[in-house]
């Protein structure tokens, strides 16, 4: 009989991965966090090699910390629950909702990592286009700390949102926010509670609302548009 380490790499349901070392065993199973980890390598070799890191790195660093919670929301949001047109990405979201414990069916395939790691080079290729415009300069190496940022943010995003799914309880009480919250955006209502790495973006944004005030939705599994979507 296999032991509870391969059991838990091999699981398909969340229900069956309950340990933090389980969920990281099955988590480095899976191809997304390998593909983000290679440029995350790439970001990091790069603004090695070119050197004079300094208070600009810092500056660039804190500047995607603000952008990335916003840019979560705005991709869940506008992206991966549009009704009015179907897409790939929405399509696969719609099954995610589903079946939102098939860890098979929850991680990024590799062509939405592609895309996600590229809308981060183009955010920051825009601050670059800015700095240009204003400085006459690109300052390669603050950009490449800002995108290396970026990426180890989306490595976060994706063992997060394994973690939630499958049968690990909460140990701190930031995580049981962020587990409670996206919990209820599939199970209560799909309108509210995007976030998945943190709450910041939903109360700013006013989708974080006393859930007992919401009422439940009948197409929080089917992500079904309603009368006007």
């Amino acid at each position: 009989m296999a032991n509870g380490s391969t059991e838990a790499a091999r699981a398909r349901y969340g229900a069956e991965v309950k340990t933090l070392g389980g969920a990281a065993r099955n988590f480095l199973t899976r191809r997304s966090p390998w593909l983000i980890l290679a440029a995350i390598a790439a970001a990091a070799t790069g603004r090695i090699l070119l050197g004079d890191i300094g208070w600009a790195d810092l500056a660039a660093i804190a500047a995607m910390l603000v952008i990335y919670p916003f840019g979560e929301w705005a991709i869940h949001v506008y992206l991966l629950h549009m009704k009015r047109w179907s897409t790939i990405a929405s399509r696969a979201h719609r099954v995610h909702h589903k079946v939102p414990h098939d860890l098979d069916q929850l991680l990024l395939s590799p062509w939405q990592v592609a895309g996600l790691l590229s809308i981060a080079a183009s955010v920051v290729a825009l601050g670059g286009l800015a700095a240009w415009l204003i400085a006459g300069s690109v300052p390669w190496g603050p950009l490449l700390s800002g995108l290396l940022t970026a990426y180890v943010l989306i490595l976060g995003y994706e063992w997060t949102h394994l973690l939630i799914h499958t049968g690990y309880v909460p140990k701190t009480a930031t995580y049981r926010r962020v587990w409670r919250n996206h919990r209820l955006h599939h199970f209560k209502n799909e309108n509210y509670w995007h976030g998945v790495t943190n709450n910041l973006s939903d109360k700013i944004l006013g989708t974080d609302p006393d859930q007992r005030e919401v009422e439940r939705s009948p197409t929080a599994r089917t992500l079904e548009a309603g009368p006007t979507g």
